[in-house]
């Protein structure tokens, strides 16, 4: 395999960050977590971030994180569920590497979201729809698009890479 960067987009709750876990595990990769290292940075929770400046500061600190992330090689880079909306963002991710959408039927990311306030973006159900059909443009500019629904995270990084081994 030729491919030394891997980006995962897709919505919240699409199962990125896990993916990204087993991609690691399967691939002998580091695998880095945009909204864990904007967490880390700004020392407090993104439903925080969201409440206290808004997103467009916190869209300004993910476009910062990625950045950083950029010379890495070997890597596996779990990204938000917004990331990928943002031109600049979607552009150095695909001349930096493979994006790959995980791509997950909007019914079971309900399921899987947890009513805990941890996802601003997923407090009312109808804006949540509005936002899940305007991002479906943007992740269908991926590289790689996956089907991410009922497989589990290992079956998920298996299918990727013998994707990534066809290119």
């Amino acid at each position: 395999m030729t491919v030394d960067k891997i980006y995962l987009v897709g919505f919240m709750a699409a199962g990125k960050s896990t993916v990204a876990r087993a991609l690691s595990a399967r691939l002998g990769w580091r695998a880095e977590d945009v909204d864990e290292l904007i967490e880390a940075r700004e020392r407090r929770p993104i439903a925080d971030i969201f409440a206290r400046q808004g997103e467009p500061y916190f869209r300004a600190v993910e476009r910062d994180i990625l950045k950083l992330l950029l010379p890495l090689r070997h890597a596996i880079v779990a990204t938000g569920g917004g990331t990928f909306m943002d031109a600049e963002n979607r552009t150095a991710m695909n001349m930096d590497g493979v994006s790959i959408w995980l791509d997950v039927p909007f019914d079971l990311l309900i399921a899987r979201l947890p009513a805990d306030g941890r996802r601003p973006l997923a407090a009312d159900r109808s804006q949540l729809e509005r936002l899940f059909a305007v991002r479906q443009a943007a992740y269908a500019q991926a590289h790689v698009r996956v089907e991410a629904g009922a497989a589990p995270a290992d079956e998920i990084a298996e299918q990727i890479v013998d994707r990534l081994e066809k290119m």
